[in-house]
């Protein structure tokens, strides 16, 4: 009996079939930008050569108005070990009875006799999308002349933003970094020994976010990038490496420090649409950029340090520095006066003066050498830090030195 050849007729009907498509999904992937669907967002492009090993531009930029808020408030520790603010310190005490009037306690202030607790300043950052319920750290710091924080607790303070409003109320057990130790000694002395800063704390997680800064990506027609460091060359780069990525001119540098990048066409699905531009800076975000920086030298003349980047290129000069030392030696000697006559001894002083000069051999420095050129010539001079900076000022008066110097 034959096998059937119905088998083998399908068989020959399916093959075109997956052939076509086939090709269909290939010309689906060939396709133009345009002609892809809405809100489908590339393929990241290979980086060019030039970016290869760059950074990502998330670590060189932040995006305009996604920042952190600054948030402060005023309020109490308690549960110090008589360790707190003394009676000089006023509003500490009437801070308390307000505290307590609030509570229906009616006291008087010049009564209170307390040293169990501390007026501090409480300091904390909003980050940018902070929902309420997010908890946030905090920082305490004392404002009277309390000795230490440590063991106490703050108790609930609100936390305001510059327009006046409470976002945030913080409270919670204090995690001090140092202490403050004193031993009593006889007569009303004794030593003390203090690590660190025992008036400042940190509440890990000790505020809760009350209010939300109204703040949405969804409808964002832009998004506009600003550089760390100005730099016309890299807010070009970074413009070119975006588009490169995606394929087509959706980035502009507007100047030396800002880069307007156009959303993507968002796909018509509304669960889809919610989260195309968090995706579309995600892709952002991964971009690899080569920075550009200028040729800098920073020096901080109070400790002697001396920063280089590898930009700074000298042209010829030759540079000798020799330190030359000058020593003054006094000694008195009593002279006594002649036997057998009215006079008196003298005393005279003997000053001895003695130069040393050490000599120094010439440095050559040719056209173009770069740092490591120029740090390896001043050490064979042995040059110490101090003498580095008045070289580098040196070079730069003589018209040498290609680099702006920067004095802390």
């Amino acid at each position: 009996m034959r096998p059937s050849r119905a088998p083998r007729a399908l068989a020959r009907l399916a093959r075109p079939a997956r052939l076509a498509l086939g090709a269909a999904l290939s010309c689906a992937l060939c396709a133009p930008a345009a002609l892809r669907a809405p809100g489908a967002l590339a393929a990241p492009a290979a980086p060019t050569a030039a970016a290869a090993g760059g950074e990502r531009l998330k670590d060189i930029a932040h995006i305009r108005g996604v920042r952190a808020n600054q948030l402060f408030g005023y309020g109490l520790v308690v549960g110090l070990n008589r360790s707190g603010d003394s009676q000089q310190v006023r509003f500490a005490m009437q801070t308390v009875a307000s505290l307590l009037a609030r509570l229906n306690v009616r006291i008087d202030p010049q009564g209170l006799l307390l040293r169990n607790i501390a007026t501090v300043m409480v300091t904390a950052e909003l980050p940018p999308f902070a929902r309420n319920g997010t908890r946030l750290d905090v920082i305490v710091n004392s404002m009277g002349d309390a000795k230490s924080l440590a063991g106490g607790t703050l108790i609930a303070t609100a936390l305001r933003g510059h327009d006046g409003q409470i976002y945030a109320m913080a409270q919670g057990p204090l995690a001090v970094g140092g202490y403050s130790i004193k031993a009593a000694g006889g007569g009303g002395g004794g030593g003390e020994k203090i690590q660190n800063h025992p008036t400042v704390a940190r509440v890990p997680g000790g505020a809760i976010v009350e209010r939300e800064i109204p703040f949405t990506l969804k409808d964002s027609e832009e998004v506009v990038w600003q550089l760390f460091e100005d730099d016309f060359t890299t807010a070009v780069r970074v413009a070119q490496e975006i588009n490169h990525n995606f394929g087509r001119p959706i980035a502009i540098a507007a100047d030396s420090r800002t880069v307007r990048v156009k959303v993507t066409e968002a796909p018509e699905d509304p669960f889809e649409r919610e989260g195309h531009v968090a995706r579309f800076i995600a892709e952002l975000e991964r971009v690899p950029v080569v920075p550009d920086a200028a040729a800098k030298v920073i020096i901080n003349e109070r400790t002697g340090t001396v920063i280089i980047n590898q930009d700074v290129r000298v042209d010829p000069v030759a540079i000798t520095h020799g330190n030359l030392t000058v020593s003054i030696a006094q000694q008195n000697e009593v002279i006594p006066a002649s036997p057998l006559t009215p006079g008196q001894s003298m005393v005279q002083t003997n000053s001895q003066v003695d130069v040393a000069e050490q000599s120094m051999s010439i440095m050559m420095l040719e056209k173009g050498q770069s740092l490591r050129d120029l740090v390896d010539g001043l050490n064979q001079l042995g040059a110490s830090p101090r003498d580095l900076i008045t070289i580098i000022q040196a070079i730069q008066r003589a018209g040498a030195l290609r680099a702006k110097i920067e004095v802390l």
